[in-house]
């Protein structure tokens, strides 16, 4: 009897360490929880060049998957089992990505999602202040969009602490750098440990006395809907406004969401259905969405890549507004080698 005891004891002990770990997990996570205002000014600058109205211009983003996202992953969030990668293959990956966007960096704009500053999936590697170094003939910004201490999930091997954003690297110097709150969030608690997600947008005076508006958006994933939804209404609201005003507006990014009139084409899993598409009447017809419908640009990562089983879908693309002509569209096949993206790169003339 005496045995049984201690065991029910060390059980009942056991159980009530973890639930009180639990409490506290959750009480420092709401001390800690990170609440962006909706309107935050990352920089501004008087020294802004002023751009012709009639330029030309080219512009990349990619969503590079904090380095962690190659082709060998099946991430648990989506399905699969994997919560890192190794640091030699994260390394490497890392390296593969800063050496692609040097070569391309003749590009007046790169647009880049998931990029971490201090993650313990990304073995806290400041990728902002490599990329930085790196792209030395850019003028840089970021916008936090995770920041959590420790993301508990799942609990065999938690996520852990992480701290990532977007960030737009610019040949031009804004005006100002702005980073706007996306609205919608998840229940509690598991609002304490998710994304808070939005878009930069980097402002450049032109010669017409307009403005040319770059904006940098990765919009939610994992919800089944409604707070994509919201997203996307704020984001068209703002669109509007700014082209009332006579604005010039490129905006790429992650938008986790087919654009209009895409038929999935690259699904080869017919029973996924968690796809959604940007409803055709979204904006006024003369606004125009520019993909490469030849290239996909993200991969299910429900399992590792099989180019003959894996589901692609373009989810990154670019909205351009009226006064803006689109000269050409790109995806790049990368064959998801060191992301679960593939980037798109396009060249516009303002007019």
């Amino acid at each position: 009897m005496k045995v049984i005891n201690r065991i029910l004891k060390a059980v009942l002990v056991a159980v009530i360490l973890v639930v009180v770990g639990f409490i506290g997990i959750i009480v420092y996570a709401i001390i800690s929880d990170f609440k962006p205002k909706e309107k935050e000014i990352v920089s501004t600058s008087e020294k802004a060049e002023i751009l012709n109205d009639s330029m030309e211009l080219s512009l990349i983003t990619w969503n590079i998957g904090y380095g962690g996202m190659d082709k060998e992953m099946d991430f648990f969030y989506d399905g699969g089992t994997k919560v890192f990668t190794p640091e030699a293959k994260f390394i490497n990956n890392l390296h593969e990505i800063i050496k692609f966007l040097k070569q391309n960096n003749s590009m007046d704009f790169i647009l880049i999602q998931e990029v971490d500053k201090n993650s313990k999936r990304s073995y806290h590697i400041n990728e902002y202040d490599s990329l930085t170094k790196s792209l030395k003939d850019f003028f840089p910004s970021f916008a936090k969009n995770y920041d959590v201490f420790f993301v508990p999930v799942p609990p065999s091997t938690p996520m852990g602490k992480v701290l990532s954003g977007l960030s737009t690297f610019s040949k031009y110097l804004p005006s100002s750098s702005v980073r706007y709150s996306f609205p919608g969030e998840y229940g509690f608690p598991k609002q304490l440990f998710m994304l808070d997600r939005c878009f930069l947008v980097n402002r450049f005076p032109l010669s017409n006395g307009r403005e040319l508006l770059v904006i940098n958006t990765h919009n939610e994933a994992f919800d089944p809907g409604q707070i994509r939804k919201a997203q996307m209404a704020y984001l068209k609201d703002f669109l509007l406004d700014e082209y009332r005003n006579g604005n010039y507006i490129i905006t790429g990014g992650d938008w986790n969401q087919n654009p209009p009139e895409f038929q999935s084409a690259f699904t080869v899993n017919k029973t996924d259905t968690t796809q959604m598409v940007i409803p055709k009447d979204y904006l006024p017809p003369d606004w125009k969405w520019l993909y490469d419908n030849r290239t996909p640009s993200e991969r299910n990562v429900v399992n590792t890549y099989n180019p003959l089983l894996t589901t692609t879908n373009i989810f990154d693309f670019f909205l351009i507004s009226p006064n803006i002509i689109a000269e050409s569209v790109e995806g790049i096949q990368l064959n998801f080698e060191n992301s679960d993206h593939n980037p798109v790169r396009i060249k516009l003339k303002l007019q």
